[in-house]
């Protein structure tokens, strides 16, 4: 199908009918069920109203793993009440599993199944699996390319480009700490509660909950969080 490239510039941002349509038909589902519930969404514009729930949306997250015809690539959805994310779903559809998150509690869904999954709760660096989805997406100063280099570095291994996919493996148990930066909030908001209901931790670069920065820092325990940041922070 055709690629757009929504940026208009050199960085490729890449956008196809299947994004739109896919955006398209969860607005229409929830409109029909929840009436007066807001929806943010990637694709369209914001309807917002004055209900205490809001939908987020994100109908293709990895659309360049799409576009490729890699399977890794997710439709990520949340729950806000008021203001506040309070349920979050990564759904992969090529690889029939769904993520759920809410509360303290967070399971997966396969081939109809459904088992409660948790974090691995490693706390160190050095047992740590790694992911971001592209080390040349962070920052052009080089503050988070050092940053990302001094974690690559004290990691046991580190795995590239899967996306929100990689959150819902940390959820699962078999990634330990996954390190991003220029995230949406129709990125973020489903991360948070997907993480947190498995046993993790979720905040910014430097050690807060705000994320609308974009720089996100998730781990399967505090104490993998904070060491992470530790090393983030440096100057």
């Amino acid at each position: 199908m055709d690629v757009e490239n929504k940026s208009g510039h050199a960085l490729f941002d890449p956008v196809t009918e299947a994004d739109r349509a896919a955006e398209q038909a969860m607005r229409a589902f929830i409109g029909e069920r929840f009436h007066d519930h807001g929806i943010i969404g990637e694709e369209y514009p914001d309807k917002l109203g004055t209900a205490r729930h809001i939908w987020s949306l994100d109908p293709i997250d990895g659309t360049r793993s799409f576009i490729c015809g890699l399977p890794n690539w997710t439709t990520l959805i949340a729950l806000l009440e008021d203001g506040d994310p309070v349920l979050g779903l990564v759904d992969a559809p090529v690889l029939d599993e769904i993520y759920v998150g809410s509360g303290n509690e967070a399971w997966m869904v396969r081939s109809g199944g459904q088992v409660a999954i948790r974090t691995s709760q490693c706390c160190a660096l050095s047992e740590a699996r790694l992911s971001t989805t592209d080390p040349f997406l962070f920052g052009d100063d080089g503050h988070e390319s050092c940053g990302f280099e001094r974690l690559r570095r004290a990691a046991r291994v580190t795995r590239y480009g899967h996306d929100a996919y990689a959150y819902a493996r940390l959820a699962a148990g078999t990634i330990d700490l996954v390190v991003e930066s220029g995230l949406k909030p129709h990125d973020y908001n489903p991360l948070g509660p997907l993480v947190r209901a498995a046993g993790g931790q979720v905040g910014n670069w430097s050690g807060g909950t705000d994320l609308a920065s974009g720089a996100i820092v998730a781990a399967a325990s505090r104490e993998l969080y904070d060491a992470a940041v530790e090393l983030l922070a440096v100057e």
